[in-house]
Formats: structure tokens, C-alpha cells, sequence
């Protein structure tokens, strides 16, 4: 049974994690179907073909990494240093049945999942879930897929749902050259040289926290986008036409992205005057999730991300000075790389030795409301039409991971000439959220009459 070590942002997603705060991503889709035992059939198909996807069956369980008890005494006080870490395992006894799980019939897919996606994933065996939404009429049936961000991130998660749909004539992935397998155990004559490098990096990364800390300063974000830990979840989707969205980018400039952003910052505006918290003068910050892993390639296994940091324009009242202060935004963090700036806050987790995660990790998560107020997120389909036992994929709506003292996460995804927004909310701090959906329905249409004015 072969391990591989978690790299240090997949240990930190691990180790942030609580019962009022999961973190899993998710993504509900809405497929049609073809029979009243369609929903039955996809459950059974699912389970199938997970028994077959290696990436499945990895459990992550704590990796205790202890020195040669035959060395020098005075090692002893860097001991502590290599313990705290865990490690992907395959499973020999994998059950794929036991993750994959049939309802009942559900009036509304998306208050159902909103359940579902309270429950944090068991963490003793592969920390993934795939549950089976029959329609109430019938007609169609969803599937929510649950992986922890411990076991991959977006395009990950993409590869692995892929896996159990039906087969695709995608892109094969590049070729990634081999690489030595490594030990569990360090060895110890490096030591001397890894607590030098270690000390470097953790001055590096002093660096960079002080420009998060800077980027704080300033900024008024609502108390609508604050919660107290509830562990509740609602969540909602909304569907737009992606030819707005090109006549927008088309007519003003910017990029899809960019748009979209500008979207976001729309419907808060609007949802905020709706509700009576008002807008002026809030422009809480925003993250926005970059990855560093090539398009085409989906290993190593693991997160590899960075991210920018923008304010959103809540307070303008112009739909178009909404998009060009983002637009603006985004090319000033593009100009300085997603290895620069506080938006780059997840590269310091390869600064932070196992036990710093395993121990700081509460504090992390709560850190979380100091950095940002909100998470915008673009998660990157294929444009094939997918299918599962012959039923086509009409909706997928991405789902993100909920931070500590966050109210609101946002997820958003193109696919076959629509662009689908998946909500994420904490119920008590966000009872409302259908409200918020239509804003955003509302705003992508008063931006294509501000563009065609």
C-alpha cells in the first residue's frame, strides 16, 4: 500500500477544517432523464466505475515522522518538526458504495444539497461523496458530487467526476516525467540545512503576511457578509446566457472574468439596498482563486493555487464603473503575478512546517475574515456535452467552500453557452439568498443596457 505525503496546502485545508465549517467543494449537476429508474441507474453506474478511478480510493490519514532516536540529544528540541503531517493512502478494502448514495425524491435540488453539504466528509475513509437527487416530477435528477479541498481542487475534483460519467472523447493529459518516490521519514544529516531553509522561509513569508495585513487596513465590507460558525448551509443557482455576457466584454472591453466579477458586485449592491443594509461606501474585498496548475494537466495530485485580492465597487452606482474598477483591478494583480501581493496568501503554506499547520490550523481558518470578505470563484468546464447512463448534463452548478466568519461564497462555471452561478451561504446569516440570485439575474441585464446605451 503505497503513501504520498500531502502537500503543504492540501495539509492546511485539512487541518482549518471544523464541524460548523467543512471544507469540501462540491458541484450539483442537473441532468435529464430518460426513465423513472434513471436516477436509480446513475446511482448504480456511479458506484461502478468509482471502483475503477485510482483517486478515489486515497484516504488521508496523520503521518507521524519521528528522527532517529540514535542521533544527538540535542536534536531532540527540532523533533517536533516532523511531526504533524498526513498522507494520501489507497485503500485495500474500497467500498465505492458505501460514498455513493440514492434519495428520495426532492422537490428543489438545491435545498436539498444545501443539506448535504452541512455534513462534513468522514475523514477516516476517502473523503469524497456522490449523492443521487431523483426529480420530483420525474423528469430530470442531479448529482452532488462532495471532495474534500484536501483531496483536490476544482479542476481535480473536475477530473474525478469526469471519471464516473460517461466516457468522453477529451484531450489526453501531457505526460508528467517520474519522480523519485518519497519517504515518510526525512533524513536526519540534512537536518542542519532544513532548519536553515525552514528559518528563510518563514522570514519570506513574515514578508509577505505584513502585506496582508496592509491590504486590510482601509476597507468596509457589510455585516451582511460576516457570520457567526452556524454549520447551516442554503444554496441556490442561477443561469445566465454567455452571449450577454460577450456582448458586454464585447461592447466595453475586459475580459469574460472580468465581467462576471463585475456581475457579483452588481447583485451585492443590489441585494444589499433590497434588504435595507444599504451600500455606500462598502467595498469589501474579494478573493479571487488562480490556479498554477497547467489547463491541460490535472497531477500531480493536490492543490496548486494563488490567488488576487480586489475590492469589489458595491458602492458605485454605475454598472459600467462597476466593471471598469474591476477590470482595472485584475489587470494591476495580473501585471504583478500570482506569486505577488496578499491575494498570494495560500503560497505560505509552503512555509509552514507540518506541525505549524496541524497546530495553527483553528487559527487559519478564523484569520480567513481578516484577509477577505468574500470568495468569487471560476471553476473551468469542457465544453462537451457530458452524459451519465445516457442522460445528458443540462446544469452544473459549482459549489465553494464556506471560510470561517463568512456568510456568502460564490462559485461560477460556463458550460454549453451558459454561465451557471452556485451560491454558497450560511442559512441564519443569509436567509434571503434567493433574493441575492435574482440580483445577479437583474444585473447581467443592466449591464447589457449600459453597454448597448
Amino acid at each position: 500500500m503505497t503513501s504520498d505525503l500531502l502537500a503543504p496546502l492540501d495539509l492546511a485545508f485539512w487541518n482549518i477544517e471544523s464541524a460548523e465549517h467543512p471544507m469540501h467543494l462540491g458541484a450539483l449537476g442537473v441532468f435529464t432523464a430518460d426513465s423513472p429508474t434513471a436516477a436509480a441507474h446513475a446511482a448504480e453506474l456511479l458506484a461502478a466505475r468509482a471502483a475503477g478511478v485510482p483517486g478515489l480510493r486515497m484516504r488521508i490519514r496523520d503521518v507521524w515522522q519521528p528522527f532517529d532516536l540514535t542521533r544527538p540529544l540535542a536534536l531532540d528540541v527540532l523533533r517536533p518538526l516532523a511531526f504533524g503531517g498526513a498522507a494520501r493512502e489507497a485503500v485495500p478494502d474500497f467500498d465505492p458504495s458505501d460514498h455513493v448514495r440514492l434519495h428520495a425524491p426532492a422537490e428543489d435540488f438545491h435545498a436539498a444539497a444545501g443539506a448535504i453539504m452541512e455534513r462534513p466528509l468522514e475523514r477516516g475513509r476517502p473523503p469524497w461523496e456522490a449523492h443521487v437527487l431523483p426529480g420530483a416530477d420525474g423528469r430530470a435528477f442531479a448529482v452532488l458530487f462532495k471532495f474534500h479541498h484536501a483531496l483536490a481542487d476544482g479542476l481535480r475534483a473536475l477530473t474525478l467526476a469526469a471519471a464516473v460519467l460517461d466516457p468522453m472523447d477529451l484531450p489526453a493529459p501531457r505526460p508528467r516525467p517520474e519522480r523519485p518516490a518519497r519517504s515518510l521519514v526525512p533524513d536526519v544529516r540534512t537536518l542542519p540545512d532544513r532548519v536553515r531553509g525552514t528559518l528563510a522561509d518563514m522570514g519570506r513569508a513574515l514578508d509577505i503576511g505584513a502585506s496582508v495585513a496592509r491590504a486590510t487596513w482601509g476597507v468596509k465590507s457589510s455585516a451582511a457578509l460576516v457570520s457567526e460558525p452556524t454549520g447551516t448551509r442554503r444554496i441556490a443557482g442561477v443561469v445566465v446566457d454567455l452571449d450577454e455576457v460577450h456582448k458586454v466584454r464585447k461592447s466595453v472591453g475586459g475580459t469574460v472574468n472580468d465581467v462576471l466579477i463585475a456581475v457579483v458586485a452588481g447583485a451585492l449592491r443590489r441585494w444589499l439596498d433590497e434588504r435595507g443594509d444599504g451600500s455606500a461606501g462598502v467595498s469589501p474585498r474579494a478573493l479571487i482563486p488562480v490556479s498554477r496548475r497547467r489547463p491541460r494537466t490535472a497531477h500531480p495530485q493536490g492543490n496548486r493555487l494563488s490567488g488576487y485580492l480586489i475590492r469589489l465597487p458595491v458602492d458605485d452606482p454605475d454598472p459600467l464603473g462597476r466593471l471598469a474598477a474591476v477590470r482595472t483591478a485584475m489587470d494591476r494583480n495580473k501585471d504583478a503575478g500570482p506569486h505577488r501581493g496578499a491575494g498570494a496568501v495560500a503560497l505560505l503554506a509552503d512555509h509552514v512546517p507540518a506541525l505549524g499547520h496541524r497546530l495553527s490550523g483553528p487559527v487559519v481558518g478564523q484569520a480567513a475574515r481578516l484577509l477577505f470578505d468574500i470568495l468569487v470563484t471560476s471553476v473551468p468546464l469542457p465544453s462537451l456535452g457530458m452524459k451519465l447512463g445516457g442522460c445528458p448534463l443540462t446544469e452544473v452548478y459549482p459549489l465553494a467552500p464556506l471560510a470561517r466568519g463568512q456568510a456568502l461564497a460564490v462559485a461560477v462555471a460556463t458550460f454549453r453557452g451558459r454561465v451557471h452561478y452556485g451560491l454558497v451561504a450560511d442559512a441564519e446569516a443569509v436567509p434571503d439568498l434567493e433574493a441575492l440570485a435574482r440580483a445577479l439575474r437583474e444585473e447581467v441585464v443592466a449591464l447589457v443596457e449600459a453597454a448597448e446605451a
